[in-house]
């Protein structure tokens, strides 16, 4: 529950953080600076409870029971790959270095070589399947996890296995 304190200017001195208050307002604020805050606070605790979940183009991350799904489907992922997945999806669009990645989600102090990204970025497309193409790579530069319309790309799924599998259908 979000909680909002209004204090006299005279008390404000004697407002402490360790309260566990959300926001804090003058008790001179007006009806809009009040209702304004308020909004903010419920929007913002609202959208801290879904913080734990990432997801996009059919993948959902749960950060907190390090759990991942493709279209529903149970990833089993290792710690890094799951780092390395989550990272990705967290930044959607952009391109980041292997050195970038290193650093990210192996941390400073990894002393290994730079193609121990190409090495996690290979098993977790296998891991993704039909959708490896979401980890993009960028020649010469490094990663990136690609957003793609999921609809669009379900049907165009379908419609390339309806096609592969029936010979008599030749036209595509």
């Amino acid at each position: 529950a979000a909680l909002l304190v209004v204090v006299s200017e005279a008390g404000m001195p004697a407002v402490n953080s360790e309260w566990g208050f959300d926001d804090v307002v003058l008790s001179s604020a007006g009806p809009g600076e009040v209702d304004a805050r308020i909004r903010l606070m419920t929007t913002k605790s609202v959208k801290e409870a879904d913080d734990h979940m990432i997801s996009a183009s059919g993948v959902t991350i749960d950060e907190v029971s390090y759990q991942a799904k493709v279209n529903g489907r149970a990833l089993d992922l290792t710690f890094k790959e799951f780092e390395l997945l989550r990272f990705l999806a967290g930044h959607p669009q952009r391109v980041f270095t292997r050195e970038q990645l290193l650093s990210e989600v192996w941390g400073y102090d990894y002393f290994g070589g730079t193609r121990t990204v190409d090495v996690h970025v290979r098993r977790l497309r296998a891991k993704l399947g039909d959708m490896e193409s979401l980890i993009g790579t960028v020649r010469n530069v490094g990663y990136r996890f690609t957003v793609t319309d999921t609809a669009d790309e379900a049907d165009s799924l379908e419609d390339s296995s309806t096609r592969s599998s029936s010979p008599a259908n030749g036209s595509a």
